[in-house]
């Protein structure tokens, strides 16, 4: 089987990610990166759904992201948004306005090392599961960046020079939260195993109340799906 590596955060969007990879015909090798999160249950809930879905190999890279700190999931003195005082979600979500839950360079830095590991395998392809249409307004999620990385991904590898084709997938790019859970039960994708929230306890369980839980919630609703997600 052709070989791709799945960037697999633990929440729903990448989970969906590895289903489609599978369904593509790829031999998923699902990456997780321990930045120095505070959620850190997403961890254990990227290896349960690797596995679940029928990943190959699941690996987690350790990047100390607190040590440079600058967002709320990775610096205990910035608090993060909770309902009233969250950020505007979804497709009303100023696209100018960048809410503190983003993390400095975080996906510039987890495609950087599935790319390395994809050269490592022989692989072409990453999935990753960013999103610009129910997002938070992170610049790093948008189409324009995916685009440039793939650039980047070709220009910098021996294997783009050698001709070998990288390309990164974002096959989430498009689709509205409630798109994403439709497609997920599709294609078999257990979502009561996934953690999405921005301080999840050490259960897994989710607040409720954040822009990733609100977002969450808003797409199985949108969905007329029943929200198994796991509250505090």
């Amino acid at each position: 089987m052709k070989k791709a590596v799945v960037l697999v955060s633990g929440g729903m969007d990448s989970a969906v990610v590895i289903a489609i990879a599978r369904e593509q015909g790829y031999a998923v090798h699902a990456l997780s990166v321990r930045y120095g999160q505070r959620h850190t249950s997403e961890l254990d809930a990227a290896a349960r759904v690797a596995q679940a879905l029928g990943a190959v190999a699941h690996k987690t890279v350790n990047v100390d992201l607190r040590s440079i700190g600058g967002s709320a999931l990775t610096d205990e003195t910035i608090e993060v948004p909770l309902d009233t005082d969250a950020h505007p979600v979804g497709l009303d979500a100023p696209k100018d306005d960048i809410p503190v839950t983003y993390v400095p360079a975080r996906n510039t830095i987890m495609l950087s090392v599935a790319l390395g590991w994809a050269e490592v395998l022989g692989a072409n392809d990453i999935y990753c599961g960013v999103n610009a249409v129910d997002y938070s307004g992170y610049p790093d999620c948008r189409p324009e960046f995916v685009e440039a990385f793939e650039r980047l991904a070709n220009l910098a590898t021996k294997a783009g020079v050698e001709g070998a084709g990288l390309r990164v997938r974002a096959p989430l790019q498009y689709l509205s939260k409630a798109d994403i859970v439709r497609e997920g039960l599709r294609l078999g994708v257990d979502f009561s195993q996934t953690v999405s929230c921005y301080q999840a306890d050490d259960e897994g369980r989710a607040c409720g109340h954040c822009d990733a839980c609100r977002l969450r919630a808003e797409g199985f609703a949108a969905a007329g799906v029943a929200d198994p997600t796991r509250y505090v």
